[in-house]
């Protein structure tokens, strides 16, 4: 496992975690997303020998906690930048609702796991196509 490239290319989840609380709109992030997962399979592609599923698994979860960390931290801002985020938290149990920051915290990384085997699957493909360096 080629750590080093795991945590370098996790450097996008830490801007793209910052700039999703301040200055992206949720309708267009899926965008900046779908392009960072493209890049990122493309170098793993390029610059590993093996194990381009885990390499890439591992990124969204650094990633993952790039994003819960400012999440948690700034949810009062991302929350009032996200409309549909909170109209998808009024549909949990009370509990949860009450408690948003510990609800972030506690889905973060099983969101994370999710984009993991998505991005995952990305660099597999990814390592079929693009010619090694």
């Amino acid at each position: 496992m080629n750590w080093k490239l795991i945590f370098q290319l996790s450097v996008f989840g830490l801007i793209m975690s910052v700039a999703s609380v301040f200055l992206i709109p949720e309708t267009i992030e899926p965008g900046f997303w779908i392009a960072i997962f493209l890049f990122c399979a493309y170098a793993i592609a390029r610059m590993c020998r093996e194990k381009y599923f885990l390499h890439g698994f591992f990124i969204s979860i650094v990633n993952s906690i790039w994003i819960t960390i400012a999440h948690v931290l700034y949810a009062s801002t991302y929350l009032a930048n996200h409309p549909q985020m909170v109209s998808m938290n009024l549909q949990m149990p009370l509990i949860m609702q009450q408690h948003q920051r510990t609800t972030m915290a506690v889905l973060g990384l099983p969101f994370g796991a999710v984009f993991g085997l998505i991005l995952g699957l990305f660099c597999f493909i990814a390592s079929k196509i693009v010619k090694k360096s």
